[in-house]
């Protein structure tokens, strides 16, 4: 018989606190109490990380969504399927060993990976986004970081173009961890091409990769091309895909998390 699998930790509360927030609304501190089976002062301390993260809004006994005013596109893509993010990026850091060298391109999911990540030993990191950058370079891991030059995008705080793709080929990585919008029987894909062209060139640099996507982003396509299914060693995901996916995946070979 199958057990409904538990999830323990002040991380993984958290980012179900935040996908709670976002489907209801309005969420009180006695209710998430209850449902979590902890104590008050627990949840207010949860709220309180999760409103200095610009997740929720904190308000008295309770929390509600940010407001989008003024909110950028990213911000709303971070609080999207938090919880999903937070299982793949616990995935991701079981499969990365101290002193590895690693890409990570511009993302919400890529950006919860770091934080996990950022932990690691003596880790290389090359990336084009600032965030990601940032979170590496604050990390207790002592990771060496490399940004990425380029046009710089202030929405995804990210440098893309050509200028940056270039600047890709003077590395040669042990991985590239790589967020998509789309993955099919025919290949991985992006909505962005800039984005597109920076994960292309990552792969192209790296020794293996590795794509991290919710299964939000199964059995989709976008409209440019990353990669084909492949050039993937390993697909991360917070779900099993269906047996259509599931087979494409098994026939070229790629590992499931």
């Amino acid at each position: 018989m199958s057990r409904r699998r538990t999830f323990k930790g002040p991380s993984v509360r958290q980012a179900k606190i935040s996908d709670l927030v976002a489907q209801r609304g309005a969420v009180s501190v006695e209710s998430l109490a209850e449902k979590f089976d902890t104590s008050a002062e627990t949840i207010r301390r949860d709220l309180t990380v999760l409103a200095d993260a610009g997740q929720i809004q904190k308000v008295h006994g309770g929390a509600r969504p940010v407001s989008s005013q003024g909110e950028g596109v990213f911000d709303t893509r971070m609080r999207r399927n938090a919880l999903a993010k937070r299982l793949i990026a616990e995935k991701v850091a079981t499969l990365v060993a101290p002193r590895q060298s690693l890409f990570l391109d511009t993302g919400s999911t890529t950006l919860v990976c770091a934080d996990l990540l950022a932990r690691i030993k003596k880790l290389t990191i090359i990336t084009n986004s600032v965030r990601i950058a940032a979170t590496f370079a604050k990390g207790s891991g002592g990771a060496e970081v490399y940004l990425l030059g380029g046009r710089y995008r202030e929405d995804n705080a990210q440098t893309v173009g050509t200028y940056a793709a270039n600047q890709i080929k003077h590395f040669r990585a042990d991985n590239a961890i790589i967020t998509i919008s789309a993955i099919d029987e025919k290949g991985v894909t992006d909505f962005s091409s800039h984005e597109a062209q920076i994960a292309h060139a990552m792969i192209d640099a790296s020794a293996n990769a590795t794509i991290v996507a919710d299964h939000t982003k199964f059995n989709r396509a976008a409209s440019f091309n990353v990669c084909s299914l492949n050039r993937v060693d390993v697909l991360v995901s917070d779900k099993a895909p269906d047996t259509v996916l599931g087979a494409a995946l098994k026939e070229a070979d790629i590992e499931v998390h």
